[in-house]
């Protein structure tokens, strides 16, 4: 709700006469919300945002313009943008039914002009971003993402937080040697365990690593970062399992960059050692 004032003047002669002030209010008809698909992102990841507008006015609100700020925020003596909008990927719905896609610019922003809802309508702008390199994703990093919608009778704003993921995101590789190996000989399988989340894996996460060996192994033996680790194993199947919470992974560790604002990530590590008899 906007008010406003106004004073009008009369003027003979030598003579001013000021009227009182009137004081008007125009009642907002339009209203707005913003919804992020996902609570939480990492480095890279997908987002998808719903723009809902409504129109609870008796005529049509025409040329209307939304500017998403793609999560700006200050650096330095600068500005930050954490969030690409993905070319192609907005969809224009008015009462739920499909339109035409609107103008888009993405020179400052995302820009999208030429939008119309009617008399007692609704709109959804649909669309998706892309996590880029200034995106926080230490422990606590937030992207608060606003979209400004602009027309003739003021403006409304909407905004949506999401926050980087802070538990441990695990990747694991296997190698084996030697390659070639001949039956009775020793075998070794290294897992490289790393760890991309800003918390790290502890035993209380329970992880467990499994395997099946074929061909199956003979004494077998198991280590993590060169420390014995208790495990199971089936000499019948070649089932391998670490027991719960035996196999931990450091936190990675994450910085920005003070001169660029480019966050990076070098992940923690773990080496889980297995040999046995072929």
């Amino acid at each position: 709700m906007a008010q406003f004032t106004n004073q009008a003047q009369i003027t003979y002669g030598n003579v001013v006469a000021n009227s009182n002030i009137a004081v008007g209010e125009i009642v907002s008809v339009l209203s707005a919300t913003k919804t992020a698909i996902r609570e939480n992102y990492t480095q890279d990841s997908d987002i998808t945002y719903i723009v809902s507008i409504i129109n609870s006015g008796n005529t049509p609100i025409t040329n209307l313009t939304v500017n998403d700020n793609l999560g700006a925020y200050p650096f330095g003596i600068g500005t930050l943008v954490p969030l690409d909008y993905i070319d192609g990927t907005l969809r224009f719905f008015v009462n739920g039914i499909a339109q035409p896609t609107p103008t888009i610019d993405t020179e400052n922003g995302l820009n999208i002009t030429g939008v119309t809802i009617p008399a007692g309508g609704s709109a959804l702008l649909v669309y998706e971003t892309n996590a880029n390199r200034f995106a926080p994703i230490n422990e606590g990093g937030t992207i608060t993402n606003e979209v400004v919608i602009t027309g003739d009778c003021g403006n409304v704003t909407a905004s949506a937080t999401v926050t980087a993921v802070s538990t441990p995101q695990i990747s694991i590789t296997k190698a084996v040697s030697p390659v070639p190996v001949a039956c009775g000989d020793t075998v070794t399988y290294t897992f490289l365990l790393q760890n991309y989340g800003a918390n790290p894996l502890v035993a209380a996460d329970n992880a467990v690593v499994t395997d099946i060996f074929n061909p199956i192994l003979s004494n077998v033996t198991a280590t993590l970062n060169g420390v014995a680790i208790p495990f199971t194993y089936d000499e019948t199947t070649g089932a391998f399992s670490t027991n719960a919470g035996a196999v931990t992974v450091p936190a990675a560790t994450i910085t920005q960059d003070l001169t660029t604002g480019a966050w990076t990530v070098t992940p923690g590590s773990s080496t889980l050692v297995v040999t046995g008899i072929i």
